[in-house]
């Protein structure tokens, strides 16, 4: 039944069998085994996708109940009432470094039993296709099968080392980027040379031209901390650098307004109490880190 409820949600037998960790001809036999023995057919199968019969779609709110029912009494039959299982959590690369893998790590540390897989990424990653529980996302949310938790915003900033702008002097307009060395960063998604700035009342780009570009932007801060040019990043990376007096700010006053950063998890189910308490865990520490001002 728990298959069959994973197989419908993800549309498919292969993304169940992500999300369930099994193979996906362990999936597609469960589901033909619940067949046989309901005598009726769940699935209309194609090459393509696999869509719900009138039969599947009754039997899949009375199945969700009984799941979500059956991983009660399992959760209240746990004596010691510690959490069990695995979680799959996914963070942009740079942000889960920095701020999910320590609250991970302690989180496992107080509950032993449960196990974490966190992929770092960055990419917009399918919940439903790639099995993830919960989500850290820097983004305006349109997705309306998530449910999520504002954690705080940053802002897109430029910096660089105080040793350059004493060297090329600090630009004054975002035009002034035109005769400065520019640090870009490349990563999977692609890239602009475009860099948006915003001045209060209206909005406008500027060209630039990178001297360096790189696809790793611990090492694009690294390079301009040694004094190769200026560099665009999000406020939460740049922290270290600027509490260290490594890199300042410039041309603050033109900062595009702020994103916001979200804790997502897949609406629609009851999660389990190993991934409400990571839930809670994670917003208890991480809201209020990143307020708007930073």
């Amino acid at each position: 039944m728990t298959i069959f409820v994973a197989v419908a949600e993800h549309g498919s037998f292969v993304g169940a069998s992500r999300r369930l960790g099994r193979s996906s001809t362990a999936v597609s036999r469960a589901v033909a085994a619940l067949e046989d023995d309901l005598g009726v057919e769940l699935f209309t199968r194609t090459t393509r996708a696999n869509a719900l019969t009138v039969a599947g779609q009754l039997y899949l709110e009375r199945a969700r109940r009984v799941v979500a029912g059956y991983a009660a009494l399992r959760e209240a039959a746990d004596a010691s009432g510690d959490p069990v299982g695995p979680i799959v959590v996914t963070a942009p690369e740079m942000f889960g470094r920095m701020h999910v893998l320590p609250l991970a790590q302690e989180f496992m540390d107080a509950h032993p039993r449960v196990e974490i897989s966190l992929l770092l990424l960055n990419r917009l990653v399918s919940f439903v296709d790639e099995g993830v529980d919960v989500g850290f996302r820097i983004a305006h949310l349109a997705d309306s099968s998530l449910r999520a938790v504002r954690l705080g915003e940053v802002r897109r900033a430029l910096c660089a080392s105080p040793d350059y702008l004493a060297r090329a002097g600090a630009p004054d307009d975002p035009a002034d980027l035109a005769r400065h060395r520019i640090i870009a960063v490349t990563d999977a998604r692609p890239f602009s040379t475009r860099w948006r700035f915003h001045n209060g009342r209206s909005e406008r780009s500027v060209q630039v031209k990178p001297q360096l570009a790189v696809n790793s932007m611990q090492a694009a801060l690294e390079a301009a901390a040694r004094g190769g040019g200026i560099v665009r990043a999000l406020s939460y990376q740049l922290a270290p650098f600027e509490a260290s007096g490594a890199l300042r700010r410039v041309l603050a006053a033109f900062e595009p307004p702020p994103t916001p950063i979200h804790l997502a998890h897949p609406a629609g189910r009851h999660p389990p109490l190993r991934i409400r308490l990571f839930i809670d865990y994670a917003v208890a520490r991480l809201k209020g880190r990143f307020p708007a001002s930073s």
